[in-house]
């Protein structure tokens, strides 16, 4: 047989790959805490399940960011693009590599926990695709205020509105984009290079601490979108986008995009030490 007929022939680029497995790794660390904290019977604090996304964010970034300098979020993505120095080409690129890597993550964890859930289902009287399988759900997409493994009802769901959920994924990001900036202005490089990954993960960490009870704590789109659209798939059906609104896509989607641009904005007006 011709070796001509044994090649691909389509060769990816290193960011494609490295956006993909970067984005793949932490969704599958974080949302796999997520997990084991809802549908197990292992006893996870919030301070725990904070550490272990602030970890695997730290490993992905450390072990992509020499392929595509680890963005590994639609959000830094656009704010690099707007105002830093990040080839506005690749952007879409970015976005889908991003998305394809938490989409694939879901699968997995479906894969790994899609029998657990069931029976936590069972146990809790949950009718996955029903109203109030967002505790079950959860464990993909986000909802707000954090439904913490039990259906929302009526006066959970109006105890915060849409527009201060959106503020809260909006400012959390903002927050986030605004030490990556202060990281890659940084005129230190060698602690730069060896400290970022650490300071970004510790960064994120923190900010579920304090934002999870409200929203979940995103601050990523595609972490947020691409595992809701599985959970559709998977037997949630309507109800990932429907629990909250249009809140799926103004709060999850449209507000770390906003609170990354408002970040890395006022920024420009930072001078690097």
């Amino acid at each position: 047989m011709d070796q001509s007929g044994l090649q691909c022939g389509v060769k990816l680029p290193s960011w494609v790959m490295g956006e993909f497995l970067g984005t793949f790794l932490l969704v599958l660390i974080g949302c796999g805490s997520v997990c084991v904290a809802v549908v197990t019977e292992v006893d996870l604090t919030l301070v725990e399940i904070a550490g272990i996304w602030g970890s695997g964010i730290a490993l992905a970034i450390y072990g992509t960011r020499a392929m595509s300098g680890a963005h590994l979020n639609p959000a830094v993505t656009l704010a690099l693009a707007v105002f830093h120095d990040f080839k506005k080409e690749r952007v879409l690129g970015y976005f889908a590599s991003q998305v394809m890597g938490a989409f694939c993550a879901a699968m997995v964890l479906h894969g790994v926990f899609g029998g657990v859930i069931q029976e936590f289902e069972k146990e809790q009287g949950i009718q996955r695709g029903e109203s109030g399988s967002e505790a079950s759900a959860m464990v993909y997409g986000e909802y707000f205020p954090n439904p913490e493994g039990n259906p929302l009802d009526e006066a959970e769901k109006e105890s915060m509105h849409l527009w201060q959920a959106f503020l809260v994924e909006a400012g959390g990001t903002a927050v986030l984009v605004c030490v990556i900036f202060a990281l890659i202005r940084c005129k230190r490089r060698w602690l730069n290079y060896a400290l970022s990954p650490l300071l970004i993960g510790g960064t994120v960490m923190l900010l579920i601490i304090l934002l999870a009870p409200m929203t979940q704590g995103g601050f990523n789109p595609a972490r947020d979108f691409a595992p809701r659209v599985f959970s559709a798939w998977a037997g949630w059906g309507e109800v990932p986008f429907t629990t909250n609104g249009q809140g799926w896509w103004l709060v999850y989607i449209l507000g770390p995009f906003a609170g990354a641009l408002v970040g890395a904005l006022g920024m420009k007006f930072w001078k690097a030490p």
